[in-house]
């Protein structure tokens, strides 16, 4: 089972990159983030052609998150516990193919000094206290998307020069950390612990062209998923194309689930 998350950057503006990724890389799951589309817009027809069941939360020119999955798509829930007051479009949840999976577009925090930053690392609570629920029920779930933290030095083309900024800032990574002490497996750093490996390049100046970039769109691993991690990587040629996102799909792949032995 290949599970995938990518930040689009507008589902509409990509259209044509994401229906071509989707058909080359055929992720039998894809945890979309930055759709920016409500949802009577999304464009679902196209995607529906290449074979995958759709459940989206839109938000118009901000946010919004989806899931593409090729199986059905069950017990949908598009709210982040913890905070009825926000009604941002950043969070859904669904179960399909035997596991549940989330696409997650944690806020990027806007500046350090402002209640956005302050926003974003209550989101980051909620998502830890969410994943610790979720790992009561004892099943395999994927918590995939742009969580907008690079969690190590290894992560971010110059640590010493980002670090305290938006990110790469100590209490960001700090919460990350304590997704991972939940007992959550990073999927692509469990399988690549090379440096340099980026998901992330800013549209401006030369940052794609000399691999100046963040790795924050993660896969987090409960210990039933992390059990069947098989492989994972970076679509990075997806930067590369004409009119890209400015991010790159991360994927992971899960063998099937053992089957008990009968007595």
């Amino acid at each position: 089972m290949k599970i995938a998350t990518f930040n689009v950057n507008s589902v509409r503006a990509r259209l044509p990159n994401l229906l071509d990724w989707l058909r080359d890389a055929a992720p039998d799951v894809a945890l979309l983030q930055e759709t920016k589309v409500v949802d009577e817009v999304f464009p679902a027809l196209e995607i529906e052609d290449l074979g995958y069941n759709i459940a989206r939360h839109g938000q118009k020119t901000y946010n919004g998150v989806a899931i593409l999955s090729r199986s059905p798509l069950e017990d949908i829930a598009r709210v982040l516990p913890g905070d009825e007051a926000d009604q941002e479009a950043r969070y859904i949840e669904a179960v399909t193919g035997g596991v549940r999976v989330a696409s997650i577009y944690v806020p990027q925090g806007t500046d350090l000094a402002t209640p956005r930053f302050a926003f974003k690392l209550a989101f980051l609570d909620r998502l830890h206290a969410h994943a610790k629920t979720l790992l009561g029920h004892e099943e395999a779930f994927v918590l995939g998307g742009d969580l907008n933290v690079a969690p190590e030095a290894t992560d971010v083309y110059d640590p010493q020069d980002l670090d305290g900024n938006l990110c790469f800032h100590p209490e960001e990574r700090a919460r990350f950390r304590k997704l991972l002490w939940l007992g959550l497996t990073d999927g692509f750093r469990a399988l690549h612990p090379e440096p340099a490996r980026y998901s992330y390049w800013d549209y401006r100046g030369r940052y794609w062209r000399a691999n100046q970039g963040l790795r924050i769109d993660h896969l987090l691993l409960s210990p039933r998923a992390a059990d069947r991690l098989a492989a994972s990587d970076i679509d990075r040629d997806q930067r590369g194309l004409p009119n890209p996102s400015d991010h790159a799909p991360v994927w992971c792949e899960l063998t099937p689930p053992r089957i008990p032995m009968s007595d």
